[in-house]
């Protein structure tokens, strides 16, 4: 590392061409909260799945980790590869009825069972499996 000197009201600072330091440092803590963030929104979307007067999926769905799976709909397994955009399986647990009007499949956000935000938790969950 290089230093640089300057003068500043006849006073010699000093100041590191790492200056860089302290926003990489920043950077690295906001990625870090984001995975955090990314990971308890996983959690509580695994929780709502699982729960069963909210999500309730495994009445339907086969889930690992899940207990009393229904069969109805099909096993909920390497969901990322068959949905690589997040965006078609939110819209799929928001209202699947929009994509196939003859599902038994809930519409969870039109009927109001869950939040934008618990959808989202959900599908976060969901691209875990």
């Amino acid at each position: 590392m290089t230093m640089a000197s300057f003068r500043i009201s006849g006073k010699t600072k000093r100041r590191r061409a790492a200056g860089l330091i302290v926003p990489l440092v920043l950077l690295g803590t906001l990625a870090t909260l984001h995975g955090a963030s990314a990971g308890s929104a996983a959690t509580e979307g695994q929780k709502l799945a699982f729960d069963r007067s909210k999500g309730n999926c495994l009445t339907c769905h086969e889930i690992k980790g899940g207990t009393l799976a229904g069969s109805i709909g099909p096993a909920l397994t390497g969901i990322k590869s068959k949905y690589p955009d997040r965006n078609e399986l939110v819209a799929i647990v928001s209202d699947e009825t929009k994509r196939n009007p003859q599902t038994v499949m809930p519409p969870f956000g039109r009927n109001h069972i869950l939040t934008e935000k618990e959808i989202n938790a959900v599908v976060d969950f969901l691209q875990t499996l």
